[in-house]
């Protein structure tokens, strides 16, 4: 996995945003449409590519806690408010690896988040539960060592007391259980196959018409 090399090689114990989501969509996850802009020239091809509305990120390796940062921008909707976000984070940013991320804006009252933790007795195990601004407080979350079987995945939407989120509500549709199934899954051959993965951190993971969306992402080296 050559994003995951390449910062071992730099002694770097994290990914961006960008390289972790570039990982979790070649394992089959779902992530948002995004273009990573590191000069101002190339702000204008990538608001064609992604469309409005759409969101503005801080990204670099070293940037956690964007939104306490005021490095993003939400729901922008022509080029001028784009240019103007887009210099403003990028004011704020430094180093060689720093860019702002132009990314779609996916909308859905229901957050969820889904990850995975090296233990050190039990090796990699997946954990799930209700994400978003709530996630600190709530703390409703389950965890199952990898490698994850659809039963497993099934059984860990259970878990979470709120798993009552999970199905038709206030004329919402269910979330498509099979489609987080297999995003569950598939972190657990992220943990088992790459030995270098401390950590993976996908909140929140946005159900947009029922449909489960990796909007941010996390991914933590050894």
């Amino acid at each position: 996995m050559q994003a995951v090399d390449l910062s071992l090689l730099e002694n770097r114990k994290a990914l961006s945003e960008y390289e972790s989501k570039q990982i979790l969509a070649r394992y089959g996850i779902p992530v948002t449409s995004e273009v990573l802009v590191r000069q101002e020239k190339d702000l204008g091809p990538a608001i064609r590519k992604v469309g409005y509305p759409m969101v503005l990120k801080g990204c670099s390796p070293d940037i956690s806690h964007k939104t306490e940062k005021d490095l993003v921008r939400v729901d922008i909707r022509t080029e001028d408010e784009a240019m103007q976000a887009f210099k403003s984070i990028f004011a704020q940013i430094a180093g060689p690896d720093a860019g702002v991320l132009v990314q779609e804006m996916v909308k859905g009252k229901r957050e969820l988040m889904a990850g995975m933790t090296r233990d050190p007795q039990f090796g990699p195990c997946v954990m799930f539960g209700l994400g978003g601004i709530f996630t600190e407080a709530l703390k409703d979350v389950c965890f199952r060592m990898a490698p994850l079987n659809l039963h497993d995945a099934l059984e860990m939407m259970k878990d979470i007391k709120g798993h009552e989120i999970l199905g038709p509500l206030r004329a919402m549709p269910p979330v498509n259980k099979d489609e987080l199934a297999q995003i569950l899954m598939a972190i657990g051959r992220i943990g088992v196959e790459n030995e270098h993965i401390k950590e993976i951190d996908i909140n929140p993971l946005i159900i947009c018409e029922g449909h489960p969306v990796a909007v941010d992402a996390l991914v933590v080296l050894v």
